[in-house]
């Protein structure tokens, strides 16, 4: 399950934005962005503190 922390990503205190979202290419962008840090750089309890990109790494690797 993703956290509701997408909405986050947009809101305008983001650190995930530089300026205004005019555009539908802006909003999906700062997501696309944020789903690439959430799988690869946050370290989640349920996977053993391991990234999503780790663990299924991991899965296929066995």
């Amino acid at each position: 399950m993703v956290p509701l922390a997408r909405s986050e990503a947009v809101a305008k205190d983001s650190p995930f934005r530089s300026g205004a979202l005019k555009t539908e290419t802006d909003v999906i962008e700062i997501v696309f962005e944020w789903v690439h840090r959430y799988n690869n750089g946050c370290l989640h309890s349920g996977l053993d503190h391991q990234t999503p990109e780790e663990y299924e790494q991991t899965f296929y690797d066995l």
